[in-house]
């Protein structure tokens, strides 16, 4: 049995976690864009394992690839000067011919790696066919502020069949930031727009940008892990300088999802496996862009039993929460409501009225371990608080053995026993010594 650095149980438990994930992506399109740095840094080997995984999975992967450092490598070994205007590259014909072999030399790169077969490492027994053509038809940019741009140029249009029967055939379509004209020119493009604009075409379900930075910060450093196109074009609205990849991209990601693409991925660049870390664990590593919340707070049915049993059960074990079967919960779903974060609960509530008394009991109050300290845990109280007001309900008494102080700060106070209501009072567990708390509604 070969050596595995994982306990055989945390292995388990990871697998069955990401199967939802690989029931979802299969069939999807995904469009993957990223810098000539990749390649000219040598991790694109690292990032062919993790494409070669994802097709082996069904994922239908488009990649764009750049090619500025090999560009700019070009132009100073024959001397060019490279000329900028309003921050686009000006492309005169000495400049197009290095842009043409610096292309030319980073596609051929990527397609050998995507090649790759050897035993014993993530691309054994791989199969990847690498499709590419003239899907990009382009037009030039024109003049821009007196200047003729030449032959830097804009995309026209994707050719959605043609890229869409490669992918029917099961190929890796590769995407150079060229493009092609009816008069038979070629234009240099930007790997943004080519991206972009194809992830739209395709109603792609997912667009990835590896940038140099983990992804988009607050101005704190901290990292926004989700981010709805409202607070992205809140960020670009602000006067304060973004970093460049953050000012280069993240309007593309809002484009891109205000146009159709579900999910807008930006991600580091220098972290091994960060496409699978973003796309296979329920926080990831980089920042996603999204048209709307993916939170959905709710009544619970009868189908989100087992979601609310998983939730549960580790607080159980752990003696945080007094233990409930699936009998019980079946029979006290209508008490309950569930925090839902892209269709998976993450956290749930129940509510239990004493009308006699004018109270209520606020019961097993959990949110997943990933999603604590985001407000989550609020979030179920305010909507419970709702709730008991708006049945007329006076007091909200909760117990608890664990977490006394995240109640203290929202305002419940610690009381004894007698304070609760009389059936409440006859099923108290004097073994287990709940503390009782009490909010005044």
């Amino acid at each position: 049995m070969p050596y595995s650095p994982v306990p055989p149980t945390e292995f388990v438990a990871w697998f069955r976690s990401v199967a939802p994930y690989i029931n979802a992506f299969r069939g999807r399109t995904f469009v993957v864009a990223f810098g000539g740095e990749v390649v000219a840094d040598g991790k694109f080997v690292e990032l062919t394992h993790d494409l070669n995984l994802l097709s082996s999975l069904g994922v239908r992967l488009v990649l764009v690839h750049g090619a500025r450092p090999q560009i700019e490598h070009h132009l100073s070994r024959n001397n060019l000067e490279d000329h900028y205007h309003h921050g686009i590259r000006l492309t005169n014909s000495e400049t197009m011919q290095c842009v043409k072999e610096a292309v030319g030399r980073v596609r051929v790169e990527i397609e050998a790696l995507l090649s790759m077969g050897l035993a014993n490492s993530p691309m054994a027994n791989a199969d990847i066919r690498v499709a590419g053509g003239n899907f990009i038809t382009a037009q030039p940019m024109g003049v821009i502020h007196g200047v003729d741009l030449l032959h830097t140029g804009s995309v026209r249009k994707v050719d959605v069949v043609a890229i869409k029967d490669r992918l029917e055939h099961n190929e890796v379509v590769l995407l150079s930031p060229l493009g092609y004209s009816p008069t038979g020119e070629v234009f240099n493009l930007t790997l943004e727009e080519v991206a972009t604009r194809t992830a739209i075409a395709l109603d792609a379900d997912k667009l990835i940008f590896l940038m140099e930075m983990d992804g988009v910060q607050d101005k704190h450093g901290n990292l926004l892990r989700e981010l709805t196109i409202a607070d992205a074009n809140t960020i670009l609205s602000k006067k304060s300088k973004l970093p460049e990849d953050v000012s280069l991209f993240l309007p593309c990601a809002v484009h891109a999802c205000e146009a159709g693409v579900a999910r807008t991925h930006l991600i580091s660049r220098h972290i091994d496996g960060a496409i699978l870390q973003e796309l296979f664990s329920d926080i990831g590593i980089g920042s996603m862009v999204v048209e709307s919340t993916l939170n959905t707070l709710r009544d619970a049915t009868i189908n989100d039993v087992g979601g609310i049993l998983q939730l549960l059960q580790p607080l159980e074990a752990e003696g945080v929460l007094v233990r409930r079967g699936r009998e019980r919960l079946e029979r006290e779903i209508g008490r309950f409501v569930v925090l839902e974060h892209d269709h998976r609960i993450i956290g749930c509530a129940a509510l239990y009225p004493f009308i006699e008394e004018q109270a209520a009991e606020l019961a097993c109050l959990a949110v997943q371990t990933n999603y604590r300290k985001q407000g989550y845990g609020d979030i179920l109280l305010k909507h419970v608080l709702t709730e008991a007001q708006a049945q007329g309900l006076h007091k909200l008494f909760v117990l608890t053995t664990r977490t006394a102080h995240w109640f203290i700060e929202r305002g419940f106070k610690e009381t004894d026993v007698g304070q609760l209501p009389a059936q409440k009072k006859m099923l108290y567990n004097y073994q287990r010594r709940s503390k009782v708390f009490l909010k005044n509604l």
